[in-house]
């Protein structure tokens, strides 16, 4: 099998993590580059960039891979701000995808959420359809859209109102159903997994996954 390559960001939130380590297992990538703020344990195959948003015009050179992954995403509680939330979930993504097409990735796969639409009247789900809009425009042969509801699994930063929301879904889920699976909460595990069984296909064209065809994909492995 000809060498590849993978380029993630957003690697040590909730679904980065699971796909670094799916990626990372030999067999079909012989290089992960994951660019972080902070280091990432040392692996064989990992190359780690450490930097942000900021430093993207100097790692210009270092953001290539045949399959790009984004799974950045923030809060606004997180961001503070409207501004410093659509760098994260806006700005950063354009720019990477960009950047990696000029260098040569074929695959660009990001995760968006449940509601995105570029022409809402709700901020969150109007960045999330607009980074969609932008990313269309790049010509990326490749191009998957990842919309998972709400997410299920442990956190490291601590999302109240979230985690009493997991809480909630956990004993309603099986009550969506038939056209209500796409509102059902996904456990991050089956996102990631999709992340990767959907690069694996190297299909051509732009492609919208929503939650309910991401609950096809087991939790633990693919």
């Amino acid at each position: 099998m000809t060498a590849r390559t993978a380029f993630v960001v957003g690697a040590t939130g909730l679904i980065g993590k699971r796909l670094l380590s799916i990626l990372l297992k030999p067999g079909y990538y012989d290089q992960v580059i994951a660019l972080t703020r902070k280091p990432l344990a040392a692996h064989p195959g990992l190359k780690n960039l450490v930097g942000g948003y900021e430093d993207l015009d100097d790692l210009y050179k270092e953001i290539k891979g045949d399959d790009v992954y984004c799974c950045l995403g923030t809060t606004m509680k997180t961001a503070g701000s409207e501004e410093n939330f659509r760098q994260v979930d806006f700005e950063y993504p354009v720019k990477v995808a960009e950047l990696a097409f000029k260098n040569g990735a074929q695959q660009f796969l990001i995760i968006t959420a449940m509601g995105a639409d570029p022409k809402s009247s709700v901020f969150y789900n109007r960045v999330k359809g607009e980074v969609e809009e932008r990313l269309k425009h790049i010509s990326y042969p490749s191009l998957h859209v990842f919309r998972p509801a709400l997410l299920l699994g442990p956190r490291d930063e601590k999302r109240l109102g979230e985690a009493a929301a997991q809480k909630i879904f956990k004993g309603i889920n099986f009550l969506f159903v038939g056209p209500l699976k796409k509102y059902k909460a996904i456990h991050y595990e089956k996102v990631a997994n999709a992340m990767f069984s959907v690069a694996k296909e190297q299909k051509k064209g732009v492609y919208i996954h929503e939650s309910d065809e991401l609950q096809g994909f087991a939790e633990n492995g693919t």
